[in-house]
């Protein structure tokens, strides 16, 4: 299936149903009265949050989504029937926002979360509301109110705790494959990976966290080179950014200090707030470089880069560095989780003092 994590739609909620201005014309029943029903309301659209779908690709196609109106009321007290809601299932992470003034309807990141995005009209009032009286034989009545409708852009941001972000062919899609059940396409050419890729990595039997692959961003992005930012927003929910670098590039032209640093500014120029997310160094393949001046290379990489973070070398191809990488993610989000927990609470402490 095609991967499609942006559309834009236009929904179109039902109208409601007129009133009617009737009387009673029975036999024996010479003033029978108003007897003209309410129309009935309109359909409204909602969004629904769906763990099984993972794109957006239906509404790619399908973009106009429009619920029925309201029936008309009737004679003898006889009410409209309402229209049926239109239900349009998303995947969970999807951000529906007003494609006009840009304001956000909702954010679904809940599985069977449910969200209003266009409410159906109310159904007009028939003249048997309006007797009263000094008012026998009402002839007022009115008419149903139009639906909401709207053009809605929908956007799919990838739910993960740790994202992976490097240049093509860094070993991301490999280092997902190491330690998940995630399978991506790795190849020995750039762009193997074409959309998001998520794996839940297993620690233990009860603690486990989830892992995002993008594609590869190279320098230049911001002016539209490669893949560009599209991806990058996929990052923008995790709570921990793994910089993986190739340590030990085939082409010996290629600086992997200079390609680092290109990310950076990158990410820096894409989002003030992604870049500084907490971020770890992850030297991967470090089975290439020679067993006696592993741990100098690397040395010389942080140094020349600068960085000062948690940084581990790894080789995902073997295995080698894989392990402790995931326990200390894991430790991490832990005490990230604790934290966020004791601020909350704190928060909802009542405030004793005079």
């Amino acid at each position: 299936m095609k991967y499609i994590d942006e559309a834009i739609i236009h929904v179109i909620a039902g109208k409601g149903g007129d009133g009617v201005a009737a009387f009673r014309r029975e036999k024996y029943i010479p003033k029978g009265g108003p007897s003209g029903g309410d129309g009935g309301r309109g359909g409204s659209i909602y969004a629904v949050a769906d763990r099984n779908i993972n794109t957006l690709v239906d509404y790619r196609f399908a973009r106009i989504h429009r619920a029925k109106n309201g029936e008309n009321g009737q004679g003898s007290d006889r009410y409209g029937k309402g229209a049926e809601d239109i239900v349009l299932r998303m995947p969970v992470g999807t951000v529906v926002t007003n494609d006009a003034t840009g304001e956000r309807v909702a954010d679904l990141v809940q599985h069977d979360q449910k969200i209003l995005l266009a409410k159906g009209g109310t159904g007009g009032l028939g003249n048997l509301h309006f007797k009263s009286s000094t008012n026998r034989t009402p002839r007022q009545f009115t008419l149903g109110e139009p639906g909401e409708e709207a053009n809605l852009k929908l956007e799919l941001k990838v739910l993960a705790d740790v994202g992976l972000l490097g240049m093509p062919n860094a070993g991301k899609s490999t280092l997902i494959r190491a330690v998940s059940a995630a399978r991506p396409k790795v190849a020995d050419y750039p762009f193997t990976t074409m959309h998001p890729a998520l794996g839940v990595v297993r620690v233990d039997q009860n603690r486990s966290f989830v892992m995002a692959d993008i594609p590869g961003l190279i320098e230049g992005a911001a002016e539209g080179a490669g893949l560009g930012h599209r991806f990058l927003k996929h990052l923008a929910r995790t709570r921990l950014l793994l910089h993986v670098v190739d340590i030990a590039p085939l082409d010996e032209a290629v600086d992997p200090v200079h390609e680092a640093k290109a990310i950076l500014e990158e990410l820096r120029k894409y989002d003030e707030v992604l870049y500084r997310k907490p971020r770890w160094l992850v030297l991967n393949k470090v089975d290439l470089l020679p067993e006696n001046e592993r741990e100098k290379i690397c040395r010389k990489f942080i140094r020349s880069l600068g960085w000062k973070d948690k940084n581990f070398a790894i080789s995902a191809v073997t295995g080698d560095g894989c392990k402790e990488l995931t326990y200390a993610i894991m430790e991490f989000l832990e005490r990230e989780s604790m934290d966020e927990n004791q601020d909350l609470a704190k928060f909802a402490e009542p405030d004793t003092s005079d």
